[in-house]
């Protein structure tokens, strides 16, 4: 047996099972799991991942793997209440939501102009966006979720072109205490200290955006 050939035939595998895993994930969002309670996410969330702005059903595509991934697990916990995603993630086997977080995350989503807290703020919703309400000890939204906010890393998700309805959905959400799972209670204490017109506003903001290249 040549042994030199071992360690090639092992990354061979592994690649193999990663692009099968990829496969399992696509056939989740377009045609549902295993147990037909988790229904294919495209049927919410558009074919691309995109999201259904009109009925409140975010994007999807781009968004980190890992975040995703906590985000079923939550819905699962009850940390996110959801009574439409509660029993869909409860549906879905480990591997299952390992891979259709790893395939969402691989979907096409168009990139946001990175606005800095420099801009001018020519709305209330903007000021909130860029500036915050230290005041009240709100900090500005960027400042946790990037600029413009495009989203940083595993723990902070893109803000920039979800729909209004979805984003002023989750800050009431926090608001009312039916979703609690972001650390320490941050997003809880600046959803509080938020009025129902700086809710509207905020996430109207971040709805206006404009992708890099043109119109959506």
């Amino acid at each position: 047996m040549n042994r030199s050939r071992l360690p090639l035939a092992g990354l061979c595998g592994l690649l193999l099972a990663l692009q099968a895993q990829a496969a399992d994930g696509l056939k989740i969002h377009t045609q549902g799991a295993a147990n037909p309670a988790a229904m294919a996410c495209a049927s919410c969330h558009g074919a691309d991942g995109m999201g259904m702005a009109a009925a409140g059903f975010p994007r999807l595509a781009g968004l980190s793997a890992e975040y995703l991934a906590k985000q079923l697990a939550d819905f699962r916990s009850g940390s996110r209440a959801n009574p439409i995603m509660q029993p869909i993630a409860a549906a879905l086997s480990a591997d299952e939501s390992a891979a259709v977080s790893q395939a969402l995350a691989a979907l096409p989503a168009p990139e946001y102009p990175r606005i800095l807290r420099s801009a001018p703020a020519e709305s209330r919703g903007a000021e909130l966006a860029l500036r915050g309400a230290w005041e009240r000890n709100v900090p500005e939204c960027v400042s946790c979720h990037g600029p413009g906010g495009v989203g940083v890393g595993d723990a902070f998700p893109p803000l920039a072109g979800q729909s209004a309805q979805y984003l002023g959905a989750q800050l009431n959400a926090w608001r009312q205490g039916t979703r609690k799972n972001d650390p320490n209670d941050l997003m809880g204490h600046v959803a509080r200290a938020l009025s129902d017109d700086e809710v509207k506003a905020v996430s109207d903001y971040f709805a206006g955006l404009a992708p890099q290249g043109g119109a959506r």
